[in-house]
């Protein structure tokens, strides 16, 4: 008898996330996932705990409150604004909406991994463009595009390296695309962005009809376990992401949160005041030890050991002292990835990596 099978394309795809080690009950500190070590707001703790004793009612409102809130906090019109159970689905709809089997999604090398399983999911081809030092190389993306490309996707800042695109840089990405070509720009770390000519991709949206901010409530504002994103663009666009929607794309207790979250300023400027200052204080004690370490704009760095052995080696010696930090595919065999903790964790954190760094 037969078995089912899926569609083409579904068995290329790799698992993304990797189970992270259990350390038999022994505390742990957590610099794998780059979640923000400081929470989410007490004010949104406060709210999904008052929407938890409401949870056997469907949110029959709709997300227009939780799109209100976002557009007072970034200066956005709100209805160009669609929320989904993370930015993950979100950018899982886009790739249903406007990539057909046969077309082409055009991605950055050593960018976002997850970009090429999405269309691969759709039964499309996942195009990857030679990058520079894992920095996404907009020329080598615009040479790729064929009558069959549909969609150019870029993270910026970027995962798992944190470097980002100039304004200059997409603007120009942009200009050169034809008009059936969406850029899609997933900006989950533009909170923690303090580069001056970084690019506003909401600024992007309303200057194109064809391109498509994604955003999470998963960094800054700390609800990750809520699964909460958020997307922007031009109306004819939000309207397709909507009709592809769920009937309840999002959870009461997350649009309670991510309400509060938005509206709590002090707490997110608390936050990446925070994470960069630790983040850049970490950095430099990695380079003082002669290491390389990428420039991060993001809450996150990754280091280069210099080998794979060594890298593998300087993560073993982590978990052996009860942290967990990341390692990640074969393109970055030398490296380790850290998500920024609290001061004193990282710290202690900076202290193993020294003494291993100096033992080997």
């Amino acid at each position: 008898m037969d078995a089912p099978h899926p569609r083409a394309g579904i068995e290329m795809i790799r698992a993304h996330m990797q189970q992270l080690p259990d350390l038999g009950g022994r505390p742990a500190i957590k610099l794998a996932s780059n979640e923000s070590a400081f929470g989410p707001s007490r004010d949104a703790i406060a709210a999904a705990r008052a929407a938890a004793g409401h949870m056997e009612r469907y949110a029959e409102q709709g997300t227009g409150a939780l799109q209100a809130a976002i557009g007072a906090c970034f200066d956005l019109n709100a209805e160009q604004i669609v929320c989904g159970p993370g930015s993950d689905e979100l950018l899982t709809r886009i790739v249903r909406a406007y990539l057909e089997p046969g077309q082409e999604l055009i991605y950055s090398l050593h960018g976002y991994a997850k970009f090429a399983n999405y269309a691969w999911a759709s039964g499309a081809r996942p195009v990857a463009a030679p990058d520079r030092e894992f920095r996404a190389d907009v020329e080598q993306i615009l040479a790729l595009v064929t009558d069959r490309t549909r969609i150019v996707a870029l993270a910026s800042p970027d995962n798992p390296t944190g470097t980002y695109v100039t304004d200059a840089e997409a603007r120009f990405l942009r200009e050169q695309l034809p008009e059936r070509v969406i850029l899609v720009y997933d900006a989950a770390y533009a909170e923690y962005v303090d580069a001056a000519d970084y690019c506003d991709p909401a600024g992007l949206v309303d200057d194109y009809a064809n391109v498509i901010m994604t955003r999470t409530f998963s960094k800054i504002f700390g609800l990750a376990g809520e699964r909460l994103g958020w997307l922007y663009a031009a109306p004819a666009v939000a309207e397709v992401m909507r009709r592809l929607g769920a009937t309840f794309p999002v959870s009461a207790t997350a649009m309670a949160a991510g309400i509060a979250a938005v509206q709590d300023t002090a707490h997110r400027q608390f936050v990446k005041g925070e994470s960069n200052a630790i983040r850049e204080t970490f950095s430099s004690g990695l380079r003082a030890e002669g290491l390389r370490v990428y420039p991060s704009q993001s809450n996150f760095v990754l280091a280069d050991l210099g080998d794979p052995e060594r890298a593998q080696g300087a993560y073993d010696y982590l978990l052996q002292n009860g942290i967990i930090a990341r390692r990640l595919g074969p393109a970055f065999a030398d490296c380790v990835r850290i998500s920024v903790g609290m001061r004193e964790h990282m710290t202690l954190c900076l202290e193993h990596l020294t003494a291993y760094v100096r033992a080997n």
